[in-house]
């Protein structure tokens, strides 16, 4: 079993109460790492390495074009390691090893090549002013940064936080999901090795309680950004406020995907399976709520749960499979629990709803499809997080409308119709971040991604995610000959 310490200034340190705790193989359930466990006290000494380099360091000092060529080297050295990070992140969270290695692990490598090219291109703006002075802003870091990531996507969703805020010239302390930490840790390191300077980057694993209370209630922490559930960004917001920190949220979603009539059947059917049963259902952009028109629906049902029935669940390091365990047994117990409210308020249960009977070991649940859903039922107005899709019939676009925007959520949507004038309405009507049309679940770079109403706060991804690690700096010089002489004595 391989233990893992703390990073902390560029160095590998026990927690200082000496605790550790174990991360679990989600496709065995056994332990299969010891990781230190932080508490407060690693908290503000990680928080005070990280503000060390952000004052008084090469990183504070350094040209943002040389800051962009080293971020590019760290992602040609994970580049490099693409491989060996697909199997620790599979082995650690349980996503199937096609999904880490052609899907997270890019798109990570994606990330942060996309920030390394915008560091010198941060730029602030000349202001039109009178003649007598000049006014002109700089963009500027925000400082020292703390990340709370969540177990779903434990590297990809780091670097979304971690390559913008580097490029704009923060530093950063990164808590990472107790269930997940052992990726993370393991990138950590290969950022040292492509020569980050100490103290930029550091990573606490640890529980939300200590941790990642500490961590939000530090009043050094000039930002904190975070992505998991609706109920956790509330604390942490209520936390961040005794402080007045900064905050950017990316939280849960109950996402419609709507099927029209004019659709195409099979590509809707294919890409509504991907939006649900991708990553086992813990996406928290997951298409859960499936709207299908009356006049198409039994016959979209039936072709979807015959689809459905052929996905391959098992090993996520087996190349062959095409659904993983859940992460954890605590969510696997929550899917239980949503499975039989399901049940008990009348839906239809059409496939699935139970572990998987061939599967002793491990977390594993099967593809779960729910009809005769309605709106009001509570596995369609609650995050399930995992596999699981409620399927909801609708007549005519007001109606979807209504359905689709009643919701506490407003991460995703999806559209499927053949019928261009349609889909332009839809896009326009929809509360939702990203609207899909004939497709879903898809994500791009140099897109911004967040969430409408209590799906968060800010987004991340695109240029637009530079602007949540940069703050603007005005500046005013009076250009006055005679100076500036308000009280004439």
């Amino acid at each position: 079993m391989k233990k893992y310490q703390l990073f902390i200034d560029g160095k590998w340190q026990e927690a200082v109460s000496g605790k550790t705790f174990y991360s679990n193989n989600p496709s065995t359930g056994e332990a299969y790492a010891e990781v230190a466990e932080a508490g407060a006290v690693d908290v503000d000494i990680a928080v005070k390495a990280a503000r060390r380099a952000f004052e008084n360091s090469e990183w504070s000092n350094m040209a943002p074009s040389d800051r962009g060529r080293l971020l590019m080297r760290v992602a040609n050295l994970l580049r490099d390691n693409q491989e060996k990070l697909a199997i620790i992140e599979s082995t650690d969270n349980g996503l199937p090893i096609n999904e880490t290695k052609y899907i997270a692990i890019p798109s990570m490598i994606d990330v942060l090549e996309f920030y390394a090219g915008l560091a010198n291109k941060i730029q602030g703006s000349t202001l039109s002013s009178p003649n007598d002075r000049l006014n002109y802003t700089l963009k500027e870091p925000i400082g020292v940064i703390g990340a709370i990531v969540p177990w779903n996507f434990p590297l990809m969703l780091t670097m979304w936080k971690l390559a913008p805020a580097l490029a704009a010239g923060n530093t950063i302390v990164i808590k990472p999901s107790e269930h997940t930490p052992i990726s993370i840790l393991e990138m950590a390191q290969l950022f040292k090795e492509a020569g980050i300077p100490d103290g930029v980057i550091n990573v606490i694993p640890g529980f939300g309680k200590e941790a990642g209370n500490a961590l939000v209630s530090h009043p050094d922490i000039d930002k904190i950004a975070f992505t998991g559930s609706t109920k956790t960004g509330q604390l942490i917001m209520q936390t961040a406020s005794q402080n007045v920190t900064d905050v950017s949220l990316e939280l849960g979603g109950k996402s419609p995907n709507i099927v029209f009539e004019d659709a195409n059947i099979e590509h809707a059917v294919n890409g509504s399976m991907f939006g649900i049963f991708f990553a086992q259902g813990q996406v928290c952009a997951s298409g859960t709520r499936l709207f299908v028109q009356d006049s198409i629906y039994d016959e979209f049902v039936e072709q979807f749960v015959e689809k459905a029935k052929k996905i391959r669940v098992g090993d996520p390091l087996d190349e062959a499979t095409q659904m993983g365990p859940q992460t954890s047994t605590d969510q696997l117990e929550k899917i239980e629990y949503y499975v039989s409210k399901g049940k008990e308020e009348g839906a239809t249960l059409l496939l699935g709803g139970e572990r998987n009977e061939n599967l002793q070991k491990g977390n594993y649940y099967t593809p779960t499809v729910f009809g005769d859903v309605t709106n009001d039922m509570t596995i369609a107005r609650e995050e399930i997080f995992g596999p699981v899709l409620s399927i909801i019939r609708f007549k005519d676009e007001e109606d979807v409308i209504q359905k689709a925007n009643d919701t506490l959520y407003g991460l995703a949507a999806g559209v499927w119709t053949s019928n261009l004038q349609r889909a332009h309405r839809m896009t326009k009507k929809l509360k939702a971040g990203t609207v899909y049309v004939n497709t879903f679940s898809m994500l791009d770079t140099v897109a911004p991604f967040g969430g409408m109403k209590q799906s968060g706060i800010g987004r991340e991804l695109g240029i637009e995610a530079l602007q949540m690690y940069t703050t603007t700096k005005h500046v005013w010089i009076d250009l006055n000959e005679n100076g500036f002489n308000w009280y004439g004595v």
